[in-house]
């Protein structure tokens, strides 16, 4: 069901790479809104991934830009502000790679020019991102910008590498530079701590789908799915949050406030 809570705003999305990604799930939902959007990602991942298929159906444009790129992120704000004729209200940072992961390399045997790599793609960008955006004077007073993270950014589980180290950047980033956007013109920044969810970068995790069981039983509500995810963004879209800012959000089917669950108790006293 569709309300119009976007109406009229226009916005960018990084990362839809295919149909099981949230910023793919969350462009269809802006769509339903009303909102429109320009649609970007790193060349390599628009080859692998089927982002044509998405613009075509949200009648949006695409902008390649490599995030990790000053000049390309410059070049993107000042196209989308040229093609959607005005300022942003909205802008989705979902963004995550962790070369040590890809490759194979455990947490304690980092290879740290891969983990560089990682850094600047899934945590740095989201400051350039912003940087861009704020230098250009390109967000509408009272936009919004998200930015997805995991709970692994606080708490330890061991598979998920340096990703973890990344998310707990980028939540930083999201405090910090939130505060400054809020100064200059009220322009909201958070972060979604999102429940393990089967995208294709998620997948790439090692004991995923132990993983998702694991929070699926933890939860009192169960895990929370990619288009749970969008929704939810919308909302933080939305002029309905409007002093929302600078926070963290978890939006993990109550994982994140759960000591322990009935069902893993049964589960580990098994007879």
């Amino acid at each position: 069901m569709a309300y119009n809570l976007l109406k009229g705003k226009k916005g960018i999305i990084f990362g839809a790479l295919d149909e099981n990604s949230i910023a793919w799930k969350t462009a269809e939902r802006v769509h339903e809104e009303g909102g429109t959007f320009v649609l970007t990602n790193a060349p390599v991942a628009m080859r692998l991934g089927q982002i044509n298929e998405l613009a075509k159906k949200t009648g949006s444009q695409i902008i390649p830009a490599d995030a990790t790129s000053e000049e390309d992120l410059d070049n993107l704000v000042a196209k989308s502000l040229e093609l959607l004729g005005g300022k942003i209200d909205f802008v989705l940072h979902a963004i995550g790679m962790s070369v040590n992961v890809r490759k194979g390399r455990a947490y304690t045997d980092e290879k740290y020019d891969f983990t560089t790599k990682g850094w600047d793609v899934s945590a740095l960008s989201f400051h350039k991102v912003m940087q861009s955006l704020h230098k250009a004077d390109a967000m509408q007073e009272w936009g919004s910008i998200v930015a997805l993270t995991y709970m692994a950014a606080q708490r330890v589980f061991p598979d998920y590498n340096d990703m973890a180290d990344n998310k707990a950047y980028l939540e930083s980033v999201a405090r910090s530079f939130g505060y400054f956007f809020g100064k200059k013109n009220k322009v909201r920044v958070n972060t979604i701590s999102q429940s393990p969810t089967p995208t294709t970068a998620g997948q790439g995790v090692k004991g995923f789908d132990g993983f998702i069981s694991y929070a699926e039983k933890m939860s009192p509500l169960g895990n929370a799915s990619a288009l749970d995810c969008a929704d939810y963004t919308i909302t933080l879209f939305s002029d309905l949050t409007r002093k929302v800012t600078m926070q963290n959000l978890f939006h993990d089917g109550g994982f994140s406030s759960t000591g322990v669950s009935q069902e893993v108790i049964e589960k580990f006293t098994e007879q």
